[in-house]
């Protein structure tokens, strides 16, 4: 008995050895491979990676390089912009003004900003600070995001806000969670009215001062040292090339701060420490009870299925999406800039943190990244598999569809200019209006027919058949990834009246928010 209680006892203690000592999660060294691998399969210049663990920042590096036309090396102390992983600091921007009394979560916005109004009026007077947070105003996906993307739109945030009144629901008030951008600016705009200073000036005065988040600001142009920043890069008609950065000030609160591993881990540190920070944890950044409303679930998303983590449930907090992984709650959320993805990720009860900054738009490249670290904390108790071969051969699917799809339906067009298809392109030559995206034009300009947007220059390109009154328009900018159908809408007595717009692309991001247009002739 004795043998087989010491046999027992030794397996035991080599068993919990043998987890313990997977719980303790990749070396820098085997991050430093996946990393590598990662940003040759889905051809990402440069990325910066840190893990956080048990309040340390255990491992922090750059990889590859800053940009192709310049190829400095990518470091831990390297500006990416965040993105929407800008949110969260916004909802503890209205936490902050929260716990100094000045609002409360369930006060109505009109409240505060008595001009907001959305396009039922039931809507807008029982709309309350807390729906701005968690993307179930029943606008469709990116409704609205024409107004900032790309960034040479000239709205400000006065311009969206009014605007809202003409976007359409797609689905009844609190009922489906749907990503929404506008209203986490008019979030932002409350910060600035109820604190009298601009969203800008606050997050930096109170969150990146007192962390010392001394690198980092809340927009591009405010950045004091750009000498270590990454150039945003796209593919365009097939080529990797590096293109501007994404520099709206409109979208501000919903996605314009730019940090880095180094200042970026003070953040989620603080957010893993109840919200405290500095010497002894003695200051603190807002209340627990703020934390525990930005880290609950406020808004649930539907699963699908388990997945590989046995994901049973999933919600929107208030500026993070939250999920159960392998029985842990993981606190996270990602962001994307034209050339620029991102993601943050917490297992507050393992007291891990994940940091992925990348310089290129393939979200497959942070996500396989940050999961082949996850799955070397969690209890692993089944076959590793390989992040990085999964996503790159998903994304590798869904591109070669979109190449497919794209270049069957421009094999249509140019077999309509060989056979020069008789087609009166001027006769739909003229000015349109949509309600709150404003004036494009369509002119013949060298026997071509232009696409011209007043309000948003960048939005430019060739108007050519496709069949019937159905055109395509594509675009001079090719980083867009986002040429569209222009169904064109005739009288009955065959006069041109208005026109609506769809991306065709599956792989088309979805703030270029065509859906909700509907011009009509000026």
């Amino acid at each position: 008995m004795k043998s087989v209680f010491k046999h027992f006892v030794f397996v035991f203690l080599f068993s919990a050895a043998f987890l313990n000592a997977k719980a303790q999660g990749l070396s820098s060294l085997q991050i430093d491979t996946i990393v590598e691998r990662t940003l040759k399969a889905f051809q990402v210049p440069g990325i910066a990676v840190g893990v956080i663990k048990d309040g340390k920042l255990i491992h922090a590096k750059g990889y590859g390089v800053r940009s192709l036309n310049n190829p400095q090396p990518v470091d831990e102390n390297t500006l990416f912009g965040i993105a929407s992983n800008s949110k969260a600091f916004t909802s503890a921007a209205i936490g902050i003004l929260v716990d100094e009394g000045k609002i409360k979560w369930d006060d109505k916005v009109r409240d505060y900003i008595p001009e907001f109004k959305l396009y039922d009026p039931y809507v807008t007077e029982d709309f309350r600070i807390r729906d701005l947070l968690t993307h179930r105003c029943g606008l469709g996906l990116g409704a609205g995001d024409l107004m900032f993307f790309p960034d040479s739109a000239n709205f400000n945030v006065q311009n969206a806000i009014f605007n809202l009144r003409y976007l359409k629901p797609e689905s009844a008030f609190r009922t489906k969670f749907q990503y929404n951008n506008l209203m986490f600016i008019t979030a932002g705009e409350i910060v600035a009215r109820v604190s009298g200073e601009s969203w800008f000036s606050f997050i930096e005065n109170r969150f990146f001062k007192p962390l010392g988040m001394s690198q980092s600001s809340a927009q591009y142009n405010r950045l004091s040292n750009k000498s270590n920043i990454i150039e945003p890069h796209a593919i365009c008609d097939g080529k990797l090339m590096t293109i501007s950065h994404h520099n709206s000030e409109l979208m501000s609160a919903a996605g314009t701060i730019f940090s880095n591993v180094t200042d970026i881990s003070k953040w989620l540190i603080a957010l893993m420490n109840n919200a405290r920070y500095g010497e002894n944890n003695a200051k603190t950044l807002f209340s627990q009870k703020v934390l525990n409303e930005m880290m609950g679930a406020q808004m649930s998303i539907p699963v699908a299925a388990p997945g590989t983590y046995n994901t049973h449930f999933s919600a929107y907090g208030l500026g993070f999406f939250l999920k159960d992984v392998k029985g842990y709650k993981e606190v996270s959320h990602s962001g994307g800039l034209p050339g620029n993805v991102t993601q943050l990720t917490m297992i507050p009860e393992l007291g891990l943190g994940i940091i992925v900054l990348t310089n290129q738009q393939e979200g497959g490249a942070f996500k396989a990244i940050t999961d082949a670290i996850k799955d070397s904390y969690l209890d692993m108790g089944r076959k590793d598999i390989d992040r990085v071969y999964m996503y790159a051969a998903s994304r590798n699917k869904n591109v070669n569809y979109a190449n497919h799809l794209m270049d069957s339906i421009y094999k249509v067009v140019n077999s309509n200019l060989k056979l020069k298809v008789k087609a009166n392109l001027a006769q739909y030559a003229g000015t349109f209006s949509d309600a709150w995206f404003g004036d494009v034009v369509f002119s013949m300009q060298n026997g071509k027919l232009i696409f011209e947007s007043k309000k948003s220059p960048k939005m430019k390109g060739e108007l050519f058949l496709y069949k019937n009154n159905t055109l395509l328009v594509k675009w001079y900018d090719r980083s867009f990834d986002a040429d569209a159908w222009v169904r064109i809408k005739m009288s009955d007595e065959g006069k041109v009246i208005g026109f609506t717009m769809e991306a065709i692309s599956p792989m088309t991001d979805f703030s270029f928010d065509f859906d909700d247009l509907d011009f009509k002739v000026k």
